[in-house]
């Protein structure tokens, strides 16, 4: 496992701020872990497969549902029987997702601030119906003004086109955006549209996770600053928000949702580095 990048001794807003944030939805803003194990294992079941942990069906998720359905059924299954694997697999998850699905420690808190100062939304490679029924259920829906799910356009991250969309829809050039993700198809979703990275620690991403992410973010002409994130407080706190979701001397700021409840400011950020793509 590589070792992780130390961090900046001095946590710093970046010199450019960005004009929207864009989160990445599972292991980022939800904990959604044992609801997506249930329903894999559940279409394992009929299949007369054991069931495999929760850790081990979390180490196939973030390229969305067919990848996962892919990597959790024996090698070669494909044909017809991987499309009713696919569909099976959907229906369990449906009637699941929300047994035990919450938001992370402080994610509301987070959202309530950033939205009185930048847009928000999600970019996920789950569905965007069900995506939006998570989020609505959850109540963080209020805060986001776009959500762009696996299947609203032809291609996954870490195709950068979802990203596109939402600077679209945003207003905000795609290189004005900040990512929020936990793994390395986030980091290379953001280098690929050449847009601020920062690497959600918070929902478990191992250290070699966190170093790829990382340095996915920061490889060749790709994004213009990487952030390793401890904690959900910490991402106001280092665009320069106050505690009840003020933008303090960051700059520019956006049209943002509902206002709420400001985020805690909970430690250090990692600042580890810049690009040269504005």
């Amino acid at each position: 496992m590589p070792p992780e990048p130390p961090p900046a001794p001095e946590p710093s807003a970046p010199e450019t701020p960005p004009r929207g944030i864009v989160f990445d939805l599972d292991g980022t803003l939800i904990d959604s872990g044992r609801d997506i194990a249930a329903a894999v294992n559940a279409m394992r079941a009929e299949r007369g497969l054991p069931p495999l942990a929760v850790a081990e069906v979390g180490k196939m998720v973030g390229e969305g549902a067919r990848m996962l359905v892919r990597r959790a059924l024996p090698a070669g299954t494909g044909g017809e029987a991987f499309k009713a694997a696919v569909a099976s697999y959907h229906a369990h998850y449906g009637e699941v997702c929300l047994d035990t699905t919450r938001p992370y420690p402080g994610i509301a808190g987070m959202l309530a601030a950033l939205a009185q100062s930048f847009p928000l939304a999600v970019l996920s490679n789950k569905g965007e119906a069900i995506s939006r029924r998570i989020l609505k259920q959850l109540g963080l829906d209020r805060y986001l003004r776009e959500v762009v799910g696996g299947d609203t356009l032809p291609t996954r991250k870490p195709n950068p086109g979802g990203l596109y969309l939402l600077a679209d829809r945003l207003g905000a050039p795609a290189s004005r955006l900040l990512l929020v993700g936990d793994s390395w198809v986030d980091a290379d979703t953001a280098q690929a549209a050449g847009c601020a990275f920062a690497m959600a620690l918070w929902g478990g991403a191992t250290g070699g996770e966190a170093s790829r992410g990382v340095a996915a973010a920061q490889g060749g002409a790709g994004a213009t600053r990487g952030w390793r994130l401890a904690h959900p407080g910490e991402l106001p706190a280092a665009l320069g928000l106050a505690e009840n979701g003020e933008n303090g001397e960051s700059g520019e700021s956006g049209e943002g949702g509902k206002h709420g409840e400001g985020g805690e400011h909970s430690g250090d950020v990692g600042d580890i580095g810049e690009g040269d793509r504005a």
